[in-house]
C-alpha cells in the first residue's frame, strides 16, 4: 500500500495537480520517464518569465534499472545550478518520497534527431550544426558540467522569433557529471554508461571527468552528418565498444570526396582516442568551424584508410593494459585552455607598444600551454561612401595588413614552435576584418568566437586619444571576458 501523500507516476492524467503545476497533455512516454506539457495554476512569481513548461517524471517500476533512477536524482542535482540560453531553465524539482519529477522550460524547437534521418547533409549546414552544438557545450563546461551523453536526441534548437533565437539547447543531464557535486554514477556503478555510438573511449574505461569526452562525441555526430554512417557503428557490448580504442574509423573523405581536407582534420581530430591529441575545449572547436581557412592540416586530413593491422594490434595490447585514469581535469580544463584574442592596431600603434603587447601575450601563452591565440587587427572602412582598398602602389591594403599581422606574430608562433608537435602551427591564427567601429568589431569578434582574454594597446598620446576616441576603454567598458591594456614600455 503506498504511503499516505504519495502519488504513483502510473497514476497520473490530463488535468491532474501536482504542486501547482496542472498536467495538460502527455507530450512522450518513454522507458526512462513521462513528459507532460504542464501550466502554473497561479501566475509565476515577478521576478520569473512566464515560459512554456514541461514536465519530467521517471519511470518508477520494479525492475527497473537502479542506474535510471539513480541519473534521475543526478538530473535533479545538476539542473537547479545550470543557466544561460543553452540549458532549459529549471522551474521546480519534486522530491521521491512524494513523486520524483522536474518541471522546466519547454523547448518548441526541432530536435537535431530528424536532421540524422536526412543524412549526409550539404556540408554548410554540418557545420553551422557542429558550430552551435559546440558553443552550447562550451557553456556548458564552464559551469563545471560535462554532458556525457552527448547526441542527436538530446540537442534542441530554440525557434526563431523576430530574427532571435536559433540557438542549440542540451538537455538530458542524467549521466552527467558536475565538478562540484557529488558523482552518484561513479560511487554505486562499475560499467561503462552512454550512448554506444557516442561513448568516447574513456567512457569506455568509466573515466567520467573528462570534458573532451564530450567532443568526441561532437565528431561522431559530424561524421555521421558528412557521410550518412556511424564511424564506429552500433555496437551492443563492451567488446564492441573497446574496438575504439584501437582501430580508426574510415576516413569522412573516402566516404564522401566533397568533403574538404579541413573539416575531415576537425572530424579526426575530435575522434583521436586519446584526449590529449582533441581540442582541449569546445569553444577551439567551434572557433575552428567559424574559420575554415585557419586550420592547421596535418596527415588526418589526407588520410584515406584505416589504421593497418599491425598498428591496431599494438593499440589493442596497450588498450587491454592501461588502466582507467581520471586524469581529464575535470571540466575545469576549459579555463587552463582559453581563447587569446591580440587586439592590434597594425597602422596606429607605436613600435614600442607592440612590442609591449607581443611579449604581454607571449607570458600569456608560455603560462597556458593548452591556449588558441587569434591575432587581430582591424581595418577601418566608412560608413557610407567608397573606400579605398588599394594604397598608393596598388596593392590589397588588407593583404597588406594580414601580412604585417604575421610578421608581427612571428617571435611568437617561433617562441611556441615545439619539435614533434604537430598541433602547435594550429595554437595562433591571423584575422584581418573590415569595419568603420573598431571598438565594436573587437568587441563582437570576442563574443561570437568565446573568446576568455583580450590583449591590445592603449594609444599614448592625449591628442590622439581626444580626437579619435579610446578603442580600449570601449572594449574594457563593453566586453564580456577580461581585458589586459598595454601601454609601452617606458
Amino acid at each position: 500500500m503506498a504511503a499516505e501523500g504519495v502519488v504513483r507516476p502510473a497514476s497520473l492524467e490530463a488535468g491532474q495537480v501536482v504542486d501547482g503545476f496542472r498536467l495538460d497533455e502527455c507530450m512522450h512516454r518513454g522507458g526512462m520517464a513521462t513528459l507532460w506539457h504542464v501550466t502554473r495554476v497561479e501566475p509565476p512569481p515577478p521576478d520569473e518569465p512566464d515560459l512554456p513548461l514541461m514536465m519530467k517524471v521517471p519511470r518508477i517500476k520494479g525492475g527497473d534499472d537502479p542506474a535510471s533512477i539513480v541519473g534521475f536524482e543526478v538530473e535533479q542535482m545538476i539542473m537547479p545550478s545550470l543557466v544561460g540560453p543553452h540549458v532549459p531553465k529549471f522551474v521546480a524539482k519534486g522530491d521521491f518520497t512524494r513523486l520524483p519529477y522536474i518541471v522546466m522550460e519547454r523547448i518548441d524547437g526541432p530536435s537535431l534527431r530528424s536532421r540524422f534521418d536526412a543524412a549526409p547533409l550539404p556540408l554548410d549546414e554540418v557545420v553551422q550544426i557542429g558550430w552551435q552544438v559546440a558553443t552550447a557545450l562550451h557553456d556548458l563546461h564552464r559551469q563545471h558540467v560535462i554532458h556525457l551523453d552527448v547526441k542527436p536526441s538530446n540537442i534542441m534548437f530554440r525557434p526563431i522569433v523576430g530574427g532571435e533565437g536559433g540557438e542549440a539547447v542540451l538537455i538530458d543531464f542524467g549521466l552527467s557529471h558536475h565538478d562540484r557535486l557529488p558523482d552518484l554514477l561513479e560511487e554505486e556503478f562499475e560499467l561503462p554508461m552512454g550512448t554506444s555510438p557516442y561513448m568516447s573511449p574513456e567512457q569506455v574505461r568509466f573515466v567520467r571527468n573528462d570534458p573532451r569526452s564530450d567532443l568526441f562525441s561532437i565528431g561522431v555526430m559530424l561524421y555521421h552528418l558528412v557521410t550518412g554512417e556511424r564511424p564506429f557503428g552500433t555496437p551492443d557490448s563492451v567488446r564492441g565498444l573497446r574496438r575504439r580504442l584501437y582501430r580508426d574509423p574510415l576516413a569522412p573523405r573516402a566516404l564522401r570526396t566533397d568533403c574538404p581536407p579541413w573539416l575531415q582534420e576537425v572530424i579526426l581530430r575530435c575522434l583521436e582516442v586519446r584526449p590529449e591529441r582533441r581540442y582541449q575545449t569546445a569553444a577551439q572547436l567551434a572557433f575552428d568551424l567559424r574559420h575554415p581557412d585557419q586550420v592547421a592540416l596535418t596527415e588526418r586530413a589526407t588520410r584515406t584508410a584505416r589504421n593497418g593491422t599491425l598498428d591496431a594490434m599494438k593499440r589493442w595490447f596497450i588498450a587491454i593494459g592501461r588502466e582507467a585514469e581520471a586524469n581529464g581535469g575535470g571540466a575545469e580544463q576549459t579555463a587552463s585552455s582559453p581563447i587569446l584574442l591580440a587586439a592590434v592596431d597594425m597602422l596606429g600603434a607605436e613600435p614600442a607598444l607592440l612590442e609591449s603587447a607581443r611579449l604581454t601575450v607571449q607570458r600569456l601563452l608560455l603560462t597556458e600551454p593548452g591556449a588558441r591565440l587569434a591575432c587581430l587587427t582591424v581595418m577601418k572602412i566608412n560608413r557610407l561612401g567608397m573606400d579605398e582598398l588599394v594604397d598608393a602602389d596598388g596593392s590589397s591594403r588588407h593583404l597588406n595588413l594580414l601580412v604585417q599581422l604575421k610578421h608581427w606574430a612571428r617571435p611568437l608562433v617561433q617562441a611556441l614552435a615545439t619539435p614533434g608537435k604537430d598541433e602547435a602551427a594550429g595554437r595562433v591564427t591571423f584575422h584581418v576584418i573590415e569595419a568603420p567601429d573598431a571598438a565594436a568589431a573587437i568587441v563582437d569578434y570576442a563574443r561570437r568566437n568565446q573568446v576568455d582574454h583580450i590583449v591590445m594597446g592603449a594609444r599614448s598620446s592625449g591628442r590622439l586619444r581626444r580626437y579619435l576616441g579610446s578603442v580600449s576603454a570601449r572594449v574594457v567598458a563593453e566586453s564580456d571576458c577580461t581585458v589586459t591594456v598595454v601601454r609601452a614600455a617606458a
